[in-house]
């Protein structure tokens, strides 16, 4: 078993010593349900009840009755400190913890690790909050704290909407905001980072900006879902070879240059402005080709001069100057009055 600097005792000579006061089935079943054999993974109940020919509740009848016997035995409270221990940590950890972090807190080797579930187990004061739609597996030293702590969470996920993407500082700011009434340490970033890895509703995208977390900016499904986070993050229109490359080399998932440039075409989260450059809707350009782009100019602000029209389709568009003006030119489309103003023919 790999050694720790968290803690100063043998979590595998404290566990011999809980099981020697078990008869030989009883010890046999918790080794087997918390993985205590060096190498061996946990097994189910299920899978336990097979081994054994017996019902699966059976097995778990037989896991709470070692447990209890344990709890009253000499060995137990002889090491009362291990559990001190594990609280001390569990208190500066935040109180109510993730399980899988606190547990890669303490020790990477995954057979100490199930060791010191297992006292996590054992350890009345402990109390598991399992996994369901909002959290992740969690431990709790305190239901009052680990309430308020799970509700500020819901209340912060409520004001993000599915387009929100924000760095972790921000992240942070804003759940400091819902954390005011919790304790006086809230605004401990560290905590609240250990905190926010709780939830299921909130995550980080592999950019490390955060959001919603079934949303493409965090959960992101595809290509087109990478060329949103590239884009976004350049801040201006790209090339879609531009965009291709720039996957390839962030995310390390080859992006071939066709199939990057067919989803572009086909998310209205992008705009064609020019030839080959994309650009985020959300920053303002209107869909269509230039012809459209005028029409629209139009009926926004009425007739306009060649110049004044010019202008504002270059802003929405990169094309030629030549482009416009061929288009405008087009009697069946658009009118010139004797002020020199195009209007819709």
């Amino acid at each position: 078993m790999a050694k720790t600097n968290k803690l100063s005792f043998n979590p595998q000579k404290v566990t011999k010593s809980f099981l020697a006061v078990l008869p030989e089935r009883s010890r046999s079943v918790l080794k087997k349900r918390f993985g205590l054999d060096e190498d061996t993974p946990k097994m189910t109940l299920e899978a336990i009840g097979k081994a054994y020919k017996i019902t699966r509740e059976r097995v778990r009848q037989i896991e709470n009755s070692a447990i209890s016997a344990i709890r009253k035995s000499d060995a137990f409270g002889a090491y009362k400190s291990v559990f001190d221990e594990l609280k001390k940590y569990m208190l500066e950890f935040g109180g109510i913890v993730h399980e899988q972090d606190f547990l890669d807190h303490l020790s990477k080797d995954k057979d100490f690790q199930n060791h010191i579930n297992f006292f996590l187990v054992l350890g009345e004061e402990f109390e598991k909050l399992k996994e369901d739609e909002e959290f992740k597996h969690r431990w709790s030293l305190d239901p009052e704290m680990s309430g308020k702590v799970q509700e500020s969470l819901r209340s912060l996920y409520k004001s993000l909407s599915e387009e929100d993407l924000i760095s972790e500082s921000e992240m942070i700011m804003k759940f400091f905001d819902h954390l005011k009434h919790v304790a006086k340490d809230a605004r401990d970033e560290e905590l609240a980072r250990r905190w926010l890895s709780i939830s299921k509703k909130i995550d980080k995208n592999t950019l490390g900006e955060w959001g919603v977390a079934h949303s493409p900016n965090i959960k992101t499904r595809g290509i087109r879902d990478l060329a949103y986070l590239i884009l976004r993050r350049h801040g201006s229109p790209m090339h879609f070879e531009e965009v291709a490359k720039a996957i390839t080399k962030t995310f390390g998932k080859e992006a071939n240059v066709a199939t990057c440039h067919n989803e572009l075409i086909k998310d209205k989260r992008f705009v064609l402005v020019g030839r080959g450059l994309y650009a985020l809707s959300k920053w303002g350009y209107a869909r269509g080709n230039v012809r459209d782009i005028v029409k629209t100019i139009i009926e926004k602000d009425g007739p306009q001069t060649k110049d004044e029209i010019l202008k504002k389709v270059l802003r929405e568009r990169y094309v030629k100057e030549n482009t416009v003006l061929v288009n405008l030119q087009n009697s069946r489309y658009f009118k010139k009055d004797k002020d020199g103003k195009y209007s819709i023919a």
